[in-house]
């Protein structure tokens, strides 16, 4: 996860170009810039988050398979494999273009979906994923969360759905449960959560 600077806009591909570690460069997609960082009226944000809202609330199935690209990383002492977790997201009523909300030159935070290979940037996108050892969170994807559907036993299914219900998240942010936590305890699985929260205000303050 870094900051990164837009350096150029492109309307054509509608996309930009960023600067981010380093004088490193990357691809950000229109569709994987949050709304929370478009320069517009606030209702009109308010209402691309409804919208963004009502899309993701259709499934609680997340594909936990890593693709190919996928990195192995080290966290909390194991070794757990990077969770492609984004649902797509669908572009609501009103059109914007990206020419018309970004700016160049405007500070992001942005998460590395795929690394650089060869002369090819980064992908890049603002919707961030921060996984543990039995959960992923989601601290600005609301409603996008769920669970693997590598976990496909209705009855733990019912169970797990419970527990995320009853940690009682921001509505601006979404938890995945990851086929590790399938039979773990609702104890076990809050603590992994506290833990990522904390690990996400530690990212907050340090980019303030």
């Amino acid at each position: 996860i870094y900051l990164a600077k837009i350096i150029r806009i492109e309307p054509s591909l509608q996309a930009a170009f960023v600067e981010f570690g380093g004088n490193r460069h990357g691809f950000l997609a229109f569709n994987e810039i949050h709304p929370d960082y478009y320069r517009i009226p606030i209702e009109d944000r308010e209402a691309l988050l409804a919208a963004e809202r009502e899309t993701l609330e259709s499934t609680d199935e997340v594909d936990e398979t890593p693709s190919e690209d996928s990195t192995v990383e080290t966290m909390g002492g194991e070794d757990v494999e990077e969770i492609q977790a984004r649902p797509s997201r669908s572009r609501p009523s009103r059109q914007y273009k990206i020419q018309e909300v970004i700016k160049r030159r405007q500070i992001m935070l942005v998460q590395v979906t795929k690394e650089e290979r060869g002369g090819k940037g980064a992908a890049l996108t603002t919707y961030l994923s921060l996984p543990g050892r039995y959960c992923v969170l989601m601290p600005n994807a609301a409603k996008g969360g769920g669970i693997s559907r590598k976990i496909t036993n209705a009855g733990d299914r019912k169970r797990l759905r419970e527990i995320i219900e009853s940690i009682e998240l921001p509505e601006s942010m979404s938890l995945i449960i990851r086929t590790a936590g399938m039979a773990r305890s609702k104890i076990e699985i809050k603590r992994d959560c506290d833990y990522l929260m904390r690990f996400w205000n530690d990212i907050r303050e340090k980019t303030l």
